[in-house]
C-alpha cells in the first residue's frame, strides 16, 4: 500500500513515535484495509480497536507498538480527533452512576463469566486475575504466590481471624488465606461462574463464597482485602465504598486495597476497554482515592509496583497462545483479535507508566498500634 495515501494527522503522529506504515520494523503497522483511516479519525481509540479486531492492520509486536504511542502521548492526540465524543463520554460518566446497585453484576457477566476454561488456560492455577509480585519471581505462578504471601502477611493475619474478601475472583486468596494463615474467610463476587468456582476450590475449608454486592453486606470482620475490584467500583460510589469498609471493619482491623491507579485523573474510561473488557470501570487517580479517604480511614502504607503489570500481562498473553488450538473451537478468531488486544494495550498502559498497581494499608483511627509495613517476602 501507498504509504503517502495515508492521512496526514495519522501520519505525522506515527513519524513522532518512530512507526511506520508497512515498514519493516517489528512495531510498524501492516495495513491491509484502508478503512482503518477513517475508524481512527472518526472513533479514536474505540476506531483502531475495532478496526484490530477486523483485522484491517496487523503488527508483529502490538505491545510495543501501542507502548510507543503511550510514551508519547500520542494517544492524548488521538482523543482530540473525537473530542465531541469524549466530552459525552465524560458527561455521560459525571451524570450517570454507572456502577449503581442496578448494575453492580453487568461486568461479572460480560467479563468474568466469559468462560472459566479461557481464564483456567491464560491464568496460573489459582486462577489469580490481578498483577503478581516479580521482585524474586521466576514464573507467573510464582509471581502471584509471591503476591498472596505480601497481602496476608500486610494484613497482619492470625489464626481464627475472619477476612472479608470484596471481590474474590476464582478463591484463590480465599483458599491461600484459610489453608495458609488459618483464617476463616468471607468472599464475595458479581460473578456466578467465580462463586461456582471459587466455592468447589475452597470445598472443606472455612470459606464462604456469595454472590452479593458490597453495599448489601453487614457484620464485622478483623480484616478487610479487595484486590483487582476496585476498578469496576466508580467514582461516584467511592464514598459509600470505604464507608462499608468502615463499618465492616473492627476498630483493630486491617484494610488492603490493590487497585490499579492513573498517572492522572481521567474523565473518561477508554471507549474500547469499555465497550469490550470492562464495561462501566474507572481507573482512580491518587486524589480520588484520598478525598474519598480522608476522615474514613488512616492511610498506612502506598506501595506502587505497577511495572511487575507488564511482565504479567505478557505472561497472559504468553498462556493464551499456547491454549489457543485448545480454545479456538469455543471463541473464533476475531474474539482472539479483541483478547490479544486487550493484553498487548494493558501491557504497554502499565511499561509506558501511564498505569500504576497500589497496594494501599489503611485502618480506623482508633487502632494503637504502629503499622510497621513489608515489601520483602522474608520479612516478618
Amino acid at each position: 500500500m501507498d504509504t503517502q495515501r495515508t492521512p496526514k494527522p495519522i501520519a505525522e503522529l506515527l513519524h513522532k513515535v518512530g512507526v511506520n506504515i508497512n515498514g519493516p520494523e517489528p512495531h510498524d503497522i501492516q495495513v491491509s484495509d484502508e478503512r482503518v483511516f477513517g475508524a481512527v479519525l472518526s472513533h479514536g481509540s474505540l476506531g483502531l480497536g475495532e478496526a484490530y479486531m477486523n483485522g484491517w492492520w496487523t503488527v508483529e509486536k502490538l505491545d510495543e507498538m501501542m507502548f510507543r504511542l503511550m510514551r508519547s502521548d500520542a494517544d492524548e492526540l488521538v482523543k482530540a480527533w473525537t473530542k465531541v465524543q469524549w466530552v459525552l463520554r465524560a458527561l455521560r460518566e459525571k451524570v450517570i452512576n454507572l456502577q449503581a446497585p442496578a448494575r453492580a453484576f453487568k461486568v461479572g457477566e460480560h467479563h468474568y463469566d466469559t468462560g472459566n476454561d479461557l481464564f483456567e488456560a491464560m491464568l496460573d492455577p489459582l486462577m489469580i486475575y490481578s498483577c503478581g509480585y516479580w521482585e524474586q519471581a521466576q514464573s507467573l505462578e510464582d509471581a502471584q504466590l509471591h503476591k498472596l504471601d505480601m497481602i496476608c502477611k500486610k494484613l497482619q493475619l492470625k489464626p481464627g481471624e475472619k477476612l472479608l474478601d470484596i471481590g474474590c475472583g476464582w478463591g484463590g486468596l480465599a483458599w491461600y488465606a484459610a489453608t495458609h494463615f488459618g483464617v476463616q474467610v468471607l468472599g464475595i463476587t458479581v460473578s456466578a461462574q467465580q462463586q461456582a468456582y471459587a466455592r468447589a476450590r475452597c470445598k472443606g475449608l472455612p470459606v464462604a463464597i456469595e454472590l452479593i454486592d458490597y453495599r448489601d453486606l453487614t457484620g464485622q470482620f478483623d480484616k478487610v482485602v479487595s484486590v483487582g475490584m476496585f476498578e469496576h467500583v466508580g467514582l461516584k460510589n467511592y464514598s459509600d465504598y470505604f464507608d462499608a469498609v468502615r463499618c465492616l471493619m473492627k476498630t483493630k482491623g486491617l484494610f488492603l486495597l490493590h487497585t490499579i491507579g492513573g498517572f492522572e485523573k481521567t474523565e473518561a474510561t477508554d471507549p474500547w476497554i469499555d465497550k469490550y473488557i470492562f464495561p462501566n470501570g474507572k481507573i482512580p487517580s491518587p486524589d480520588e482515592i484520598t478525598e474519598h479517604v480522608e476522615g474514613k480511614l488512616v492511610l498506612e502504607d502506598w506501595h506502587n509496583f505497577g511495572i511487575d503489570y507488564d511482565k504479567t500481562l505478557m505472561a497472559w498473553h504468553a498462556n493464551f497462545e499456547k491454549a489457543w488450538p485448545q480454545l479456538e473451537q469455543h471463541y473464533g478468531e476475531r474474539f482472539k483479535r479483541m483478547w490479544t488486544y486487550y493484553l498487548m494495550t494493558c501491557a504497554a498502559y502499565f511499561r509506558a507508566r501511564k498505569g500504576m498497581l497500589w497496594q494501599l494499608v489503611l485502618s480506623h483511627r482508633q487502632r494503637p498500634e504502629t503499622y510497621r509495613s513489608i515489601r520483602l517476602l522474608n520479612s516478618a
